[in-house]
């Protein structure tokens, strides 16, 4: 129990302590008190209005769970639905793994509990979250998908999730949060701890697609072993009051490597704070940040930071924006290179739409609009390499539906 006890120790000491970088936010405007949700079986998931329905498949959650290796989904702080369809690959819900002595080897092992008021708040009122784990040597087929929704106005989620892909695994997983059609304020506590063993490979994918006036505070950091493999994507492409997160990633084993990629919309009246961090500590680490921001009006703060730690290390990071209406892009690209022999690179750049653009696509017969979307569309095509189709699909949808918005 003493490990148990230090951490909420630790904790309580953080209960106000402001993040580093990022808007605060007053907690005690939000409600961390439990909502409880009845348990749902398959069918009746696909029972869900419409409505809901569509803002769920906004976010990644297929209710028919075709093409899905499993499913985890969260409703404000209850688990309403939780299994998995494939063998080697588990999904449980973090209070029901919290019982079991093989998850203390992994629970705030990463992060760190008293980093900021928002590590502190999962830690102390923890509703619940995901525990994601593909088995050694297993594949996952399908990806499988988690989501965590929001339904009661004023609610603060805090959620903890674990994902691991043991040694020789491979796990594609596609995590979205959402909020309901109805549902206007709250605050997302986040925290998500990345275990990639010895030659895994883990694929995660996320979407969110939030109310307006929601404040958004993950807080998530990967480690990744000899000959691993951490694909990182993000797409948020709906308006969010204000978000921050700052992903960190450490190449631990030789020949690991990370690639983050991101997509993000930034709407009139929103503020977006994100970016990524990768170590390279071995030999052979390679990694890669690729972001690509639209500012419809809003605030966009695209960070970057590669840190190059030894001789034998490949690090590339470019961060694109395009200003459609005004707003701000920030870009802030950073290599640190510890060593002779690191090779990193970067490339940064905030512009608008060519007119010439334009002119050339309407003189072929689009009129401005769907020139504009065209370019729009082809601007956020990021290519990335080792993507699963149903991923690629779910990315590729995102962006469709997001199109008629931007503009």
């Amino acid at each position: 129990m003493h490990g148990v006890d230090e951490v909420r120790e630790r904790a309580r000491k953080a209960i106000q302590k402001k993040a580093s970088i990022g808007t605060d936010v007053n907690l005690e405007e939000f409600d961390p008190a439990p909502v409880p949700h009845a348990y749902m079986a398959d069918e009746d998931l696909c029972e869900l209005p419409p409505e809901e329905k569509k803002r769920l498949i906004m976010a990644g959650l297929d209710v028919t769970q075709k093409e899905r290796g499993g499913t985890f989904f969260q409703k404000d702080t209850s688990v309403i639905h939780c299994h998995s369809q494939q063998e080697g690959i588990e999904v449980l819900p973090i209070q029901k793994a919290l019982k079991e002595d093989w998850i203390k080897d992994y629970y705030w092992k990463l992060v760190p509990v008293d980093a900021d008021k928002y590590t502190a708040a999962a830690e102390l009122g923890l509703h619940d979250g995901y525990v994601i784990r593909a088995l050694p040597g297993s594949k996952s087929i399908y990806p499988v998908q988690a989501c965590l929704y929001l339904d009661k106005e004023g609610l603060q989620q805090n959620i903890h999730n674990i994902i691991i892909a043991e040694e020789g695994s491979e796990l594609h997983i596609i995590t979205g949060c959402s909020t309901s059609p109805h549902m206007k304020r709250g605050i997302h506590v986040g925290i998500s701890e990345f275990f990639i063993k010895k030659n895994a490979k883990l694929t995660f994918t996320m979407i969110h697609n939030w109310a307006e006036d929601m404040y958004v505070r993950p807080r998530s950091v990967a480690r990744v072993e000899e000959g691993g493999l951490f694909l990182n994507n993000y797409i948020c492409m709906k308006p969010v009051k204000s978000l921050q997160m700052y992903p960190t990633t450490h190449l631990v084993g030789d020949d690991a490597v990370a690639r983050f990629y991101s997509i993000i919309v930034g709407s009139p009246g929103c503020e977006y704070d994100l970016g990524g961090r990768i170590f390279l500590k071995k030999p052979g680490n390679r990694a890669e940040i690729v972001a690509r921001t639209i500012s419809n009006g809003g605030k966009i703060i695209a960070r970057g930071h590669l840190i190059g730690e030894v001789a034998g290390i490949k690090a590339h990071l470019e961060c694109k924006g395009l200003l459609l209406n005004g707003g701000l892009i920030h870009a802030i690209p950073e290599l640190e290179g510890h060593m002779d022999g690191v090779e990193m690179s970067h490339e940064a750049a905030v512009g608008k739409i060519a007119q010439e653009e334009i002119s050339y696509l309407m003189s072929r017969g689009l009129s401005e609009e769907e020139a504009t979307s065209t370019i729009v569309r082809g601007f956020l095509n990021v290519d990335i390499p080792g993507l699963p189709p149903q991923l690629k699909a779910e990315i590729d949808r995102a962006i469709e539906e997001s199109d008629k918005d931007v503009m």
